[in-house]
């Protein structure tokens, strides 16, 4: 686990909220806890090409920084739920202001290369 709380970090927080929420797979981890609450099995079927032990690590992660909760159900077989934290669900609208930012930067792009291959033709 990095340590977030390393100069670099203090001197930038932008640093310690990408190192707690950034990489290939949080995002979407994130974006499926934000519509709802989900078991292992049901994450892994949303985000077919993540493998398990990558998954596992992840949580792992989210869990560690407060950023999600794992709730077991005592029964038999065992029931593990994710969901957001406090934490987690503060950064419902950053979220969702960056998958704003995102849908306008690709449209943007996508304008612009189909602008430059109309303008080759």
């Amino acid at each position: 686990m990095k340590d977030l709380f390393n100069e670099r970090q203090l001197f930038c927080p932008t640093e310690t909220a990408l190192g707690i929420i950034g990489g290939k797979w949080k995002g979407m981890i994130l974006w499926c806890l934000c519509q709802r609450t989900m078991r292992f099995g049901e994450l892994h079927r949303t985000i077919p090409d993540i493998t398990q032990r990558m998954l596992t690590k992840q949580l792992r992660d989210l869990e560690h920084y407060d950023i999600i909760v794992r709730t077991i159900y005592p029964q038999v077989p065992p029931k593990v739920e994710y969901s957001l934290s406090e934490h987690g669900i503060a950064l419902k609208p950053l979220l969702e202001q960056l998958e704003d930012w995102s849908a306008h930067y690709l449209k943007a792009k996508i304008s612009i290369s189909s602008s430059e291959d109309n303008a080759t033709l």
